[in-house]
């Protein structure tokens, strides 16, 4: 089952606080809900008193940013023209405004000059880049609650009331998902590699043991005929890396020619050397 494709609408905030008339309700005036306190989100939220008088309830609500916003200083917004928004956002439309209006100091890019306006914010001729999130820390407030009078009636064509009022909500574009499975899965397709790189690893070891099995089990059974193969075989790969491509057959066939100095160096060669890559008889090359 998919999960919703918008968070829920408690996930917009952090904490929800409702004050009633302290007179009317003395014990249990005021309900607080916590985001950080709740195990679900919810689509909503429903409070019932008992109660036969007209009262305005007040409700407070912090917002639960996905990222860490904050409200701008009255010389900052007269710079950047928003109200709230995050830090890095804040430093790039800094970036933005002096690049549009070249102010950064040609011999020095790492400096620019500040404007009236921005002389407002920095109280300096000239910032380096790399101070700006740094001394725009004095302009950054938490951002403000949203504070909401809503009447309770009691009487009426609709005693219960409605009312709608404009919030601004950090919402998850439905691509971010997309993305968010795209990242998961490139992960686990490196743990999958990882497993076949690691499997390919035992495979050839165990066609490296079968090899040398093979090797060993060949020259146990028939000692004799399986070094005449095995010299014979090398023979021919040598002759052919020497370039030897006639040679007398007949010679190759009497035992005077086994019984040449290097025959013993190359047996002794060959029997403690790795066999060849493919080797699965003895007299394969």
């Amino acid at each position: 089952m998919m999960p919703p494709l918008y968070p829920k609408f408690s996930a917009f905030f952090k904490r929800v606080t409702i004050y009633l008339d302290k007179r009317l309700y003395p014990d249990n005036n005021v309900i607080s809900w916590e985001n950080s306190r709740s195990s679900a989100a919810h689509e909503g939220f429903e409070v019932k008193r008992k109660g036969d008088r007209e009262f305005p309830a007040q409700i407070r609500l912090e917002m639960n940013y996905m990222l860490e916003k904050f409200m701008l200083s009255p010389a900052l917004r007269e710079v950047l023209g928003v109200q709230v928004d995050t830090r890095a956002r804040i430093v790039s439309a800094i970036w933005h405004y002096v690049k549009a209006r070249k102010l950064q100091i040609p011999n020095d890019p790492s400096f620019f000059h500040c404007d009236q306006a921005l002389q407002r914010v920095f109280g300096e001729d000239k910032v380096k880049f790399t101070m700006v999130s740094q001394k725009i820390s004095q302009h950054l407030f938490p951002p403000q609650v949203i504070l909401l009078e809503h009447m309770i009636k009691l009487s009426g064509n609709s005693p219960v009331g409605s009312a709608c009022y404009d919030v601004m909500v950090d919402v998850p574009f439905p691509i971010q998902r997309e993305l968010n499975a795209l990242v998961a899965n490139v992960e686990r397709t490196k743990e999958i590699d990882a497993c076949d790189e690691s499997i390919c690893g035992i495979i050839r070891k165990i066609h490296e043991h079968r090899r040398r099995r093979a090797f060993f089990v060949g020259f146990s059974q028939s000692p004799l005929e399986f070094i005449k193969a095995l010299v014979e075989s090398q023979n021919k790969d040598l002759k052919v890396l020497l370039g030897e491509s006639r040679h007398n057959a007949e010679k190759d066939r009497k035992s005077d020619f086994f019984k040449q100095p290097w025959v013993e160096d190359a047996i002794v060669r060959y029997l403690n050397r790795k066999p060849a890559a493919g080797s699965d008889a003895p007299g394969s090359t």
